[in-house]
């Protein structure tokens, strides 16, 4: 009779693999970061909270210092909870912090180590971002695609004044919209878009399969080698399914600009740029990963960042009221704001800087692996530590941001006594070779959807049956976090806001 595997045999292969890392482990050059207690052999397994995390190793932060680590299976953690220690070791010592962790479900089995977001450091690193910044890089780069912005967000506006209840499919289709045009000359569909639709998809399978301890085997990469049919072993399945989304989220985009090159019908964009003259099947591999990780990177965080600006709206008028009096007084009722206003609108821009810190879109960022041992503070980090910095921590440290869980845009208004508080863009897009490449489009594009949304709708807590619906202020956990679906009630801020929307809707039928 054929032998069949238990899971009580796959405890005692994880348990002697265990041992063997351990005994055959070098001696430590110096105690690592205080943080709690663990186990023998698993160590802090037990502790790693389900979800949010951020929250867990605030706490953690609270008792035990800014640097704490723990040790999952033998292998260390060190989880940043301030802003100094991320940048005194991700950005000045940038040159051995950053690599990125191996995710085994994630990165390996589903594929997103194909991306810039999971693709260790080196040289193909190096030519993702060298392509990236010559697109989008700089804040005169990223000139060109302004307009760009500004009429995709003008028609994201006309189409949630068609469909006010539908917030957050509009949200989706305008950032795709955007991405999507610079990345690969495609027009979105009006309705249930292929290309959108994938991506979301892809999006939110990242979200989870790259958290940390979303599985077993991305703590004990061992795992990630068992057969698909060992007992326990069902996450292979998943991560196969999930690895089909990502490579249509790829190629889908990637060989429908092929087809519009071929019939001479291609609008220029990132990939045609790249693909023009003799290109080697490696050289058309990164030129499609290239691309997927300009969009992937863009489209879900500034989704996230815009959801939060009208759950921010519906919660405070009193905000909402303020910024409308100064679009009103400095740019008027007769037309919309555009980029070039930014610089005559410090209080609107306070909004937006707000919205950033208030609730952050990748509370945890991705994970940092160092490549070589090094000291610091003290402390002795091996070779192949992940180092996660809390940014959600760092966004709401009271020494930082006086009252950090208020949504209060004053912060970052010098006033008469008062100096503005650290801007979060400084934190929220990552630190040093790993800061995020498309930082100046997300940017553009957040603040662009605070402003003319602002400008059109007033944005108000839903009433039903005489009942005033308090919106959840909870958000999702994993890699990039969002807030939980909530109500509020979004019309023409006046005739004049209507009429302009109305003037853009001809506009585009035209």
């Amino acid at each position: 009779m054929a032998y069949t595997p238990t899971l009580l045999d796959a405890a005692a292969i994880l348990v002697a693999v265990i041992l063997l890392n351990r005994l055959f482990a070098k001696k430590p050059a110096g105690p690592l970061p205080p943080g709690p207690k663990g186990l023998p052999l698993i160590g802090n397994l037990l502790d790693m909270p389900p979800s949010h995390e951020w929250k867990t190793f605030a706490q953690w932060g609270e008792r035990w210092g800014d640097i704490v680590s723990v040790s999952m299976l033998g292998h260390p953690y060190v989880i940043l909870n301030s802003a100094k220690h991320a940048v005194d070791m991700l950005e000045k010592k940038s040159s051995i912090y950053s690599s990125r962790p191996m995710i085994p479900v994630g990165g390996e089995l589903v594929g997103w180590n194909r991306t810039l977001a999971l693709l260790p450091y080196g040289n193909q690193f190096r030519e993702y971002r060298r392509l990236l910044s010559q697109l989008i890089g700089t804040r005169k780069n990223m000139e060109r695609f302004v307009p760009l912005v500004e009429d995709k967000t003008r028609a994201f506006v006309y189409e949630l004044y068609k469909e006010p209840t539908d917030l957050l499919k509009h949200i989706r289709k305008s950032a795709g919209a955007i991405i999507l045009m610079m990345s690969h000359g495609y027009e979105v569909q009006d309705e249930n878009d292929s290309f959108v639709a994938t991506v979301d998809e892809a999006m939110e399978q990242f979200a989870i399969c790259t958290a940390p301890g979303a599985f077993l085997a991305n703590i004990f990469p061992a795992l990630a080698h068992i057969p698909s049919w060992f007992p326990g072993a069902g996450f292979k399945k998943t991560a196969a399914a999930w690895r089909k989304t990502l490579d249509l989220m790829c190629d889908q985009p990637h060989d429908f600009v092929k087809q519009r090159m071929a019939a001479g019908t291609n609008i220029p964009n990132f990939t045609s740029d790249l693909l023009e003259g003799e290109v080697t099947p490696e050289r058309d591999t990164l030129i499609k990963n290239a691309a997927a990780s300009l969009y992937a990177g863009g489209a879900d965080t500034t989704v996230s960042a815009i959801n939060t600006f009208f759950l921010a709206m519906t919660l405070h008028p009193e905000v909402q009221a303020k910024a409308v009096d100064e679009i009103e007084r400095v740019v008027g009722t007769d037309r919309f704001p555009t980029a070039a206003d930014r610089d005559s609108l410090p209080y609107l821009n306070a909004v937006y800087l707000e919205v950033l810190r208030w609730n952050n879109v990748a509370p945890l960022a991705i994970p940092h692996r160092l490549i070589e041992d090094d000291v610091h503070a003290g402390y002795y980090l091996p070779k192949g530590t992940i180092v996660i910095p809390n940014i959600w921590r760092m966004l709401h440290d009271p020494e930082t941001y006086p009252d950090p869980f208020t949504f209060n845009p004053d912060r970052f208004m010098k006033t008469p006594g008062h100096e503005p508080e650290t801007d979060p863009r400084s934190m929220v897009f990552g630190f040093g070779r790993r800061i995020c490449p498309g930082l100046q489009l997300a940017d553009a594009s957040v603040f662009l959807a605070v402003a003319i949304s602002l400008a059109a709708f007033k944005i108000e807590k839903v009433v039903e049956n005489g009942q005033v619906i308090e919106p959840s202020t909870e958000y999702t956990t994993g890699t990039v976090s969002h807030p939980a679906p909530y109500k509020c009630e979004i019309k023409p801020r006046s005739a004049k806001a209507e009429a302009i929307i109305a003037q853009i809707g001809e506009q585009r039928l035209n």
